[in-house]
């Protein structure tokens, strides 16, 4: 029997090579995309030129409705979701300082919030079932913070808290839950940062002095996403280049 993976924020960057790895091992992969994004339909088609055949739906993952609606649909239409893959998420920047309430709020729930929304619409089913994978997709500033992301490394670090505790409720029915948090991935948003600045500021924090590439990460939730990570839950891996050691 095929698996249903759903993967939210698939589409560019890291989702989109979680997106491609799950399908190359076989799953049937869904993606989510904004509501109002005008290019989800040329990704579609590049995608399939590619070989890949995935579905996508408009869902606002800050939106528990939104969220609900979304999944009642995937499984109406491709069936139940048996890897749930909580990647979407946003960052906006600014000092604490200057950090105004909806950096704030925008940040907190699209990032944090989302793991609730869409995580409660399918663990039931996981449970009923007797298997299932939520992988939650944190961050190295969610470890060790970073400056100017007050933000994001508390809706990073929140991920992980849900992580733990929801790994011990429902461990017994051979549900897992985890979290993977990246560094400084090679990402069309990290790529974007100014040479100079990732040449004095980033790399050098990294031991093994290089960017992380998509596809690493993406071997990581290939494997959590396994049957051969049955007894791995609760658990937040670090894959950042030696950025960061606890």
């Amino acid at each position: 029997m095929t698996r249903i993976a759903l993967v939210t924020g698939g589409m560019g960057g890291l989702g989109e090579a979680i997106c491609i790895k799950l399908a190359a091992l076989g799953y049937h992969v869904v993606t989510t995309y904004s509501p109002g994004n005008k290019k989800a339909a040329e990704w579609l088609a590049s995608m399939k030129e590619s070989g890949f055949n995935f579905h996508a739906y408009p869902c606002d993952v800050s939106d528990y409705d939104s969220a609900r609606q979304c999944v009642a649909i995937i499984e109406k239409e491709i069936g139940p979701v048996d890897v749930l893959v909580n990647n979407a998420g946003i960052t906006r920047d600014v000092t604490f300082k200057k950090m105004e309430k909806t950096d704030w709020d925008e940040v907190m729930a699209t990032n944090l919030d989302s793991v609730f929304n869409m995580t409660k619409p399918v663990c039931d089913g996981m449970v009923e079932r007797g298997w299932g994978r939520i992988i939650n997709i944190s961050s190295v500033n969610g470890q060790k913070g970073a400056f100017g992301q007050t933000n994001y490394s508390a809706a990073k670090a929140g991920m992980h808290g849900f992580t733990k505790a929801l790994a011990l409720e429902v461990a017994r029915k051979a549900v897992t839950v985890n979290t993977i948090s990246p560094g400084y991935i090679g990402t069309k948003m990290v790529t974007a940062i100014p040479q100079e600045v990732l040449d004095t500021k980033i790399i050098p924090q990294i031991p093994m002095g290089r960017l992380g590439k998509p596809e690493e990460i993406a071997g990581l939730v290939a494997y959590l996403s396994s049957d051969e990570a049955a007894f791995l839950t609760g658990a937040n891996i670090a894959i950042n280049g030696g950025q960061h050691m606890y």
